[in-house]
């Protein structure tokens, strides 16, 4: 059976950022299989855009800040400030111009699984080739996507592994790896921390040579150790490998993608069958989304405008969807920040906890200011007015070959909390069913 408009809009919504109308009937054409099928055939290993040049030529300093008059740090501190801010602005503009919005969907999660942040790693460079390692793994091995995210520059910055020494481990990583990146609570035991701290000594940065990863085994703890059950003079790859055998390792991350993608309750039943296909397929992600995504409880009436927007999906689906021309993407990562979601900051190595929790009165209000400028047309930096403060805006082109039963099809997943007043105007009526509580659901 061929998909229905709504099961179209609900699979659009849900793995990327939302469709038009004609992305949307392009979907209707295929049954369930088919059209997962040809969400997943269409992902990407490599971004559409490219960052800004001097990124990239950013890269630490030997000497740090040292020797550095007040004014000087402040200026290199500022100047790194406007780099980060041009990354989050870069990856703003790729998830608007890619072609799979599912693989930037699956970026984004992966950032919130395996979180870095500014703030601490404090080189956009690094953060920049951490995005690029997620987007090449997002929907391929995450048995490689954790071996390569363990000795991610960013990521050894982030968790301290750059002061883990053979005469005092440093236990963040180690910890973080069970309990936050892949067996979740209850799983290991600190005494399991505290032995795999050892493994992973000598994991460095190369500060003085370019900032990339390495190996300094005269810092590293050869010695015997013991975790989670096993014995060995493991190093830090051992233990990435005595994780994966753990049975907990594919539960934890299916449960998550469940939250991620059908509901905020994962069926215990189903998490464990899906987790076996995950462990069966050597940790394959494209067979476990594919599973995922094919699941009666996803296409569940129920389900539908069950999960809340977050502020990256609503600003970037709002944009899309509105063809708002944006002058500069940066705007866009100002306004995430103000709705709670500043990219490559989270507010700690948890990540962000989003659900209903994206929602507070604070960020409500944000929300709406968000869509009120921008659907105003003139309050985004794009050139929508004539010059005389008249707005020219007429909404998106595919708004005018469409019904208002269309439109509001398109915009809320489910009925709208308040009804559509009876106006000719579509542009005006997608006004009103933007600001509509139910258009923060998806």
């Amino acid at each position: 059976m061929t998909l229905s408009f709504q099961d179209a809009r609900h699979l659009l919504a849900r793995t990327g950022f939302g469709g038009d109308p004609s992305e949307i009937k392009g979907l209707m054409t295929m049954d369930r299989e088919a059209a997962v099928e040809s969400l997943l055939s269409g992902t990407k290993q490599l971004a559409f855009t490219s960052p800004p040049r001097e990124i990239l030529a950013a890269v630490p300093p030997p000497q740090g800040m040292r020797g550095m008059s007040f004014e000087q740090k402040k200026a290199f501190q500022e100047e790194r400030r406007d780099e980060a801010l041009a990354l989050k602005g870069w990856w703003y503009q790729e998830m608007l111009a890619a072609a799979s919005p599912l693989t930037e969907r699956m970026t984004l999660f992966w950032h919130n699984h395996f979180t870095s942040s500014f703030k601490k790693v404090k080189w956009p460079a690094l953060l920049y080739h951490q995005n690029v390692l997620l987007r090449r793994h997002a929907v391929g091995s995450f048995r490689d996507l954790l071996f390569n995210v363990a000795t991610d520059p960013a990521m050894i910055l982030y968790l301290d592994t750059q002061t883990n020494h053979k005469d005092h481990p440093n236990e963040n990583f180690a910890r973080e790896l069970f309990e936050l990146f892949t067996l979740g609570e209850g799983h290991y035991t600190e005494n399991d921390i505290k032995e795999a701290a050892r493994a992973f000594t000598g994991w460095h940065v190369a500060v003085h040579h370019g900032g990339g990863f390495v190996f300094n085994r005269h810092q590293h703890d050869a010695g015997m150790k013991r975790v989670l059950g096993r014995s060995g003079a493991f190093q830090g790859n051992d233990i990435l490998a005595l994780t994966l055998e753990q049975p907990a390792c594919a539960t934890h991350i299916t449960a998550k993608l469940w939250r991620e993608f059908v509901s905020d309750q994962p069926d215990p039943t189903e998490i464990e069958r899906l987790a076996g296909i995950f462990r069966k397929s050597g940790y394959q992600v494209k067979p476990l989304l594919r599973a995922l995504l094919t699941l009666p409880q996803f296409w569940a009436v129920e389900n539908h405008g069950g999960l809340t927007k977050s502020p990256v999906e609503l600003i970037v689906g709002t944009v899309r969807l509105f063809q708002l021309p944006i002058k500069e993407a940066d705007v866009l990562a100002k306004y995430g920040k103000r709705l709670g979601q500043d990219l490559f900051d989270p507010p700690n190595v948890k990540g962000w906890p989003g659900g209903t929790r994206w929602i507070t009165s604070a960020t409500l209000l944000n929300r709406w200011q968000f869509l009120q400028r921008g659907l105003r047309g003139s309050e985004m930096g794009g050139h929508m007015h004539d010059g005389h403060g008249t707005d020219m805006i007429h909404g998106p082109a595919w708004l005018a070959n469409e019904s208002v039963e269309t439109l509001q099809a398109v915009l809320t997943p489910i009925p709208p909390v308040n009804s559509l007043p009876d106006i000719a105007d579509k542009w005006r009526a997608a006004q009103e069913l933007a600001m509509d509580p139910v258009y923060q659901l998806k």
